[in-house]
């Protein structure tokens, strides 16, 4: 019996859900509810999904969806993620999860008061570089330095026209696509995080951040606000050092070697958005019950801590 999945926007992000969730076998695209009716019709017919809803409320009745995929804009998702939680359904909550860390502790509340497990599209943490990083350490028990080094435009969001809020949290909304591989990459609790070159919000420029974990690994955020950069991660062990940039294109480097050598990456991330079509899987087996790795509203909001830990203002 297909799985019956819901999704909720109409936008770009919705079609990328939608493209990699119609591609896992035993998944049926059960229904869709937007902002737009017009633009959730239009997506509702390229997809050939039989349900065009009004709201949360509706989308459920007439679907009894299992997952319903939440991908709409950062201003709406408390909203939004609350009225989904009043279902039986498992979440899958575009990042991040709220504006700041005070909605995703909301979400997580209501969450538990109804008992729905709630998961965030940390889709990073799916691209085939990133598997083929974590399979190698998992062998290795050597102590690990993780690298993240961001670059954020506020002009350019700004140019975007995405919601003051959202802008004001710039830092969950979009730094925390490589602030997370501290957390993915580093083993154990967070234990203290040290600036080096404080956040100063009034003239966003360079931050730097010394990250401790209890394993004994270290981490280093470099963040270049509002000037050029790529980003880039890497990690490294006494036997290899592991290097993303781009994100997507793993290389290893082993000791005594001089160069990194890439790494093949998965056809997945080729023909959908970079980690969605695993993510998608991962969630369904959540969905289902089953053993999975997708990332939950407890990882999201762990990050999203470390988060606010780095950008500590002077």
């Amino acid at each position: 019996m297909s799985l019956p999945v819901a999704f909720i926007g109409a936008g770009a992000m919705a079609r990328e859900h939608l493209r990699a969730f119609q591609e896992v076998p035993g998944v049926a695209l059960a229904g869709l509810a937007g902002r737009s009716r017009d633009k959730a019709e239009r997506l509702a017919a390229e997809f050939d999904i039989p349900v065009v809803a009004g709201g949360v409320d509706e989308l459920f009745a007439r679907t009894a969806a299992a997952l319903v995929v939440v991908a709409v804009s950062g201003e709406a998702m408390l909203e939004t993620a609350l009225a989904c939680c009043r279902h039986p359904w498992t979440l899958l909550l575009e990042k991040p999860p709220g504006v700041d860390v005070a909605e995703a502790e909301q979400i997580r509340a209501a969450a538990a008061a109804s008992g729905r497990t709630v998961l965030v599209g940390l889709n990073r943490r799916f691209l085939s570089s990133t598997q083929a990083v974590l399979d190698d350490l998992a062998a290795l028990d050597a102590p690990r330095y993780v690298k993240v080094q961001d670059q954020e435009d506020l002009a350019a969001a700004r140019a975007g026209g995405f919601h003051p809020r959202v802008l004001a949290a710039w830092r969950h909304a979009n730094a925390i696509h490589v602030i997370d591989y501290l957390r993915c990459f580093g083993r154990g609790e967070v234990t203290a995080v040290r600036t080096v070159e404080p956040w100063r919000p009034e003239s966003p420029g360079i931050v730097l951040a010394k990250v401790e974990f209890a394993s004994g690994d270290l981490g280093l955020y470099e963040g270049i606000w509002n000037g050029p950069g790529p980003w880039a991660v890497s990690v490294s062990t006494p036997a290899r050092r592991w290097e993303l940039r781009p994100l997507e294109q793993a290389a290893v480097q082993q000791t005594g070697e001089r160069r990194p050598a890439p790494v093949p990456r998965h056809d997945w991330d080729e023909r959908f958005k970079p980690g969605f079509r695993l993510q998608a899987e991962e969630a369904v087996a959540a969905a289902q019950g089953r053993s999975h790795r997708a990332a939950t509203l407890d990882d999201a909001l762990a990050t999203m801590r470390l988060i606010d830990a780095i950008f500590r203002p002077v």
